[in-house]
């Protein structure tokens, strides 16, 4: 097994020790070095508390999502000319809660009972710095000048596929928040919850997905009520306009 570089980097007056920053990192490579060079385990159905069943067979495409997190999350820890700085919240956030960017560095925060977390939304601070710096093309080279909505879109994509790598390949423990994520992305609805818990952000969007299908946000909170066994977010005015 290649072990990982020892020196740091200083980035606009930071210390940053390249490191593998993720516990799905760590288990690639512990998996390698015990499994055979470019194995991966089998991925396993997840169930979550309302117990909803998502199953995930198809290893060509859990293969590529590794290969992706793989690389960035390297890129992540060893570019000098970049920092992602993390640290811990008391709360369960998404990952845009918390995200702030300045130059050459993004900060974001996470749950601290759920350390497992800390890659994903790494990854997610990383899209959104290269999109300020004018670096996307190399990570989402169709959305490289892409902004809002579209943007954030393709982002919460990857973001939602490196966590299912890490639930469904490396049996990280579950997180109730990007689990709602990936089962949203796996049904097709990952569109309508980011639209559902961040409707002032995105109100145009939101109110153009609603006159394109007026029974969409009905058929969402039907859907999220059958996996999730909890009532799905939204604006409160919905009720009355929907009948949701």
């Amino acid at each position: 097994m290649t072990a990982l570089p020892s020196t740091s980097h200083s980035v606009a007056g930071a210390t940053r020790i390249p490191r593998a920053s993720l516990s799905i990192l760590v288990a690639v490579v512990l998996a390698a070095c015990g499994g055979g060079p470019g194995q991966l385990p089998q991925p396993r159905p997840l169930v979550i508390q309302s117990g909803a069943r998502l199953a995930v067979d198809d290893m060509a495409r859990m293969r590529q999502i590794y290969d992706d997190v793989n690389y960035q999350l390297q890129v992540i820890a060893q570019d000098p000319t970049f920092l992602i700085a993390t640290s811990f919240d008391s709360r369960d956030v998404y990952p845009w809660e918390t995200l702030d960017i300045r130059p050459d560095t993004a900060w974001i925060r996470y749950q601290r009972t759920s350390p497992d977390l800390r890659g994903t939304y790494e990854i997610y601070a990383h899209l959104h710095l290269m999109r300020s710096e004018g670096r996307l093309d190399e990570w989402l080279p169709a959305q490289a000048n892409a902004e809002g909505w579209e943007l954030e879109r393709a982002i919460m994509r990857k973001v939602a596929d490196s966590w299912l790598l890490g639930r469904a390949v490396f049996d990280l423990p579950p997180y109730r928040l990007m689990d709602e994520v990936i089962y949203a992305h796996e049904a097709g609805t990952l569109d309508a919850l980011l639209l559902n818990l961040r409707p002032i952000e995105f109100l145009e969007e939101r109110e153009a997905w609603l006159a394109e299908n007026p029974d969409a946000n009905r058929e969402f909170q039907e859907w999220y009520r059958d996996t999730f066994d909890r009532e799905p977010p939204g604006p409160p005015t919905d009720a009355g306009l929907d009948g949701g």
